[in-house]
């Protein structure tokens, strides 16, 4: 049963936009057909755009059809389509927030929903804090008899500086407490099942250190490249798009230790203490641990530059410096453009001593577990079996394969779904708290400050590919290689 403390209406601030028709819309009509949705909701659109009310709600209707997991229930719709709203303004000037103010308090009367909003910023980021000033002027926060609450898309901010800036912003508004910085892989059902598979599992915590783990790879691979967003992607590159946050939070969950318990900010602290764990880069550690690619044809796309050093892919290997992890290395690669799209994670355990099995049968294939997060949900573990058969012994290896999304029933939620229903009752776990933040950047500015001066040998890898060979080398050199499972 939904409580009635999670009744609100939901501003979202870009609603013509890709991620609003793609997500978060679907998104909404999926809580509604699961009757998780409260029933005193309101959404109200804010975009840019000249449409009608009637105009916009087709629209929705089209993106929902597109991109729901479910098939369209006409009463369904029709319940959410009457609570969806377009007003068009832009986001610089005080007239339109006058107006919501007033179109608020109206929706509020209608709807019961006693003043709670979520306003969603799924607009360009030089527009977070111009949208959060304006609705604290016009009165729309106050967070005292009601809850307020806002929602916003990465990137936060484009290097540390930067971040500490709109943080004061934000948080001098709407607190840390009502804050949530979204990561949607912190939304998927395999990230959020790797704290089960730890922590719930007496043959895995055991084992889930320096002693028996060999190395730790961490990756997310696109086969598209940049797409439509040349603009955006000049400004960040696979560094600050993927590393800083999503990468670095598929590592935190991997690494952390135990929680003292499961509620949010327990979580979080171990998280942080990861994060502050990690060996910050020398520039000749950069040099050394740090690999940057770019495929060929990028510099043609779109709103980039045709001399661009913008990196479409990165490749690292990091140390977790602390007691569990010692010389332990993470090894963390992601990119556009590349064979196959996935995103997983492979933990590779050291080899038995060099006796019996191992002395007699030269190459045997390590044990791995691999997580793997999409497209494919699932967990896979690689073992050492002998081949039926009385003639000599032969050994290979063989796998136990859990894939909870395969099944044509299995109709695994979507991350906004989960994301979505967590801002509004208040749960904060699956959103980045701030020092979280703050340790992201500062272990990403050192490599970029460390790239600053020097012009990479661009484009260094071609589409379909795993990468420069460099990423590769990576590994040859400490006697490893990646994993593509």
């Amino acid at each position: 049963m939904v409580k009635n403390n999670i009744s609100n209406i939901m501003v979202i601030f870009g609603g013509t936009g890709d991620l609003t028709h793609r997500k978060l819309m679907p998104a909404l009509y999926n809580l509604k057909y699961q009757k998780i949705l409260p029933e005193n909701f309101a959404v109200v659109s804010i975009g840019r755009r000249d449409k009608t009310e009637e105009q916009y709600r087709k629209e929705v209707l089209e993106s929902v059809k597109n991109y729901s997991r479910f098939d369209i229930d006409e009463k369904v719709w029709q319940d959410l389509s009457e609570r969806i709203y377009y007003k068009r303004f832009d986001f610089v000037y005080d007239n339109g927030y006058m107006e919501l103010s007033s179109f608020l308090k109206e929706l509020d009367e209608k709807y019961n929903t006693k003043g709670n909003r979520v306003y969603y910023l799924a607009v360009a980021p030089e527009y977070f804090g111009i949208i959060v000033e304006k609705l604290y002027r016009h009165g729309m926060v106050n967070n005292e008899t009601s809850w307020q609450r806002v929602v916003i898309e990465k990137p936060f901010g484009e290097d540390l500086e930067s971040a500490r800036k709109l943080n004061k912003i934000i948080t001098d508004v709407f607190t840390e407490r009502n804050t949530y910085r979204i990561d949607h892989y912190l939304g998927k059902e395999m990230l959020q099942n790797i704290m089960i598979i730890r922590f719930a599992n007496v043959f895995f915590e055991p084992v889930w250190n320096r002693r028996y783990i060999d190395n730790v790879q961490i990756s997310s691979n696109e086969i598209v490249g940049i797409e439509n967003r040349g603009g955006y992607y000049e400004k960040a590159g696979a560094l600050r798009d993927m590393v800083q946050n999503h990468m670095l939070q598929l590592l935190t969950l991997t690494a952390m230790e135990p929680p003292v318990n499961l509620d949010t900010e327990s979580i979080r602290d171990e998280k942080v203490k990861v994060l502050k764990s990690l060996e910050i880069f020398t520039p000749e550690a950069v040099e050394k641990n740090v690999v940057r690619g770019q495929y060929a044809g990028y510099r043609q796309e779109d709103k980039v530059s045709p001399t661009s050093n913008t990196e479409t892919f990165v490749a690292l290997k990091v140390h977790v410096e602390n007691f569990r992890w010692a010389g332990v290395p993470f090894y963390i690669r992601t990119g556009k453009r590349m064979p196959e799209k996935s995103t997983q994670i492979v933990i590779q355990f050291k080899p038995l001593p060099g006796i019996l099995y191992f002395k007699e049968y030269k190459n045997l294939l390590p044990n791995l577990l691999v997580i793997k997060i999409q497209p494919e949900e699932g967990v896979k573990l690689q073992f050492n079996a002998k081949v039926p058969g009385a003639g000599d012994i032969t050994i290979q290896p063989v796998d136990m394969d859990f894939c909870q999304n395969c099944q044509i029933s299995n109709n695994s939620p979507e991350a906004y779904e989960r994301l979505l229903y967590d801002v509004m009752r208040g749960d904060s776990t699956l959103f980045t708290r701030w020092d979280e933040v703050e340790y992201s950047w500062k272990f990403v500015d050192a490599i970029a400050e460390a790239w600053k001066d020097k012009t990479p040998d661009f484009p260094n890898y071609q589409p379909g590919t795993w990468g420069p060979k460099e990423a590769n080398e990576l590994l040859l050199r400490d006697n490893r290689m990646w994993w593509n499972v």
